[in-house]
């Protein structure tokens, strides 16, 4: 039977803004199709489990502390199973401990795990509000995603990190050189919340097709009845627009 293995790391963490509900729209739409669906929680202390997709949330800087040694202690697994053909996507908290170091105002620094090669410093104010950008996680297949952000990190993306996608409106990783999130290879990381997929279904099944590839190969997706999403994101997309 086709079925996704998602492992969700500290739930009970990173789960500011309701970052879980990207979980749901997994689980959903893997659902809906008849394909099987296994989400497994992990937290501080627990063994990594054999996954497809590796999902980790947001949370306030507080929350990022509890966990930072373990995840840190984790990114050589990490790193691991993502060579094995695994994706990870990380929203917001989880974008930022992608990289090298958060840094604090006031000086304090928090380590990432080193698998994208960039840095987060907080800025003298907070980038907040609806967001909409331009990506194409795979070739010839642009996308428009959605959301709503609200970080006072500038993140700066290390030479050859491509961003995630280019800013129609709103602010992105820094408020300057145009630039959402990351995408390096089986990793994409993401300001945007809100939470994330369920007004991006496209971006939702990408990663689905690209995850169920690890261990069944290529696998067709069937389409889905997508109005009700296609109305939200373009609601989100108008109001990002101003």
């Amino acid at each position: 039977m086709t079925d996704l293995r998602v492992c969700h790391l500290y739930p009970e963490h990173l789960n500011i803004y309701a970052d879980r509900g990207n979980i749901a729209v997994l689980r959903a739409r893997c659902r809906w199709r008849g394909i099987g669906f296994a989400a497994i929680a992990c937290g501080p202390g627990d063994p990594l489990p054999d996954a497809d997709l590796y999902y980790v949330g947001g949370g306030q800087d507080r929350d990022q502390l509890l966990i930072e040694d373990d995840l840190v202690g984790r990114a050589a697994n990490l790193r691991a199973a993502i060579d094995d053909g695994a994706w990870m996507l990380a929203v917001c908290g989880g974008y930022q401990m992608l990289g090298h170091y958060y840094r604090g105002h006031q000086g304090d620094e928090m380590r990432g795990t080193g698998l994208v090669d960039l840095v987060t410093e907080a800025g003298p104010t907070r980038m907040i509000g609806n967001i909409s950008i331009d990506c194409e996680l795979r070739p010839g297949q642009p996308l428009t995603v959605v959301g709503f952000e609200n970080h006072a990190g500038r993140t700066r993306l290390g030479e050859g990190v491509r961003p995630l996608g280019r800013v129609l409106h709103g602010h992105g990783n820094n408020g300057r050189d145009g630039g959402e999130g990351a995408h390096a290879g089986r990793i994409v990381g993401t300001y945007i919340h809100g939470p994330l997929l369920p007004k991006n279904p496209a971006l939702a099944d990408l990663l689905i097709a690209e995850a169920l590839g690890r261990r069944h190969g290529t696998v067709a997706l069937e389409p889905l009845d997508d109005r009700l999403e296609g109305m939200a994101h373009d609601a989100a997309l108008a109001i990002a627009a101003g």
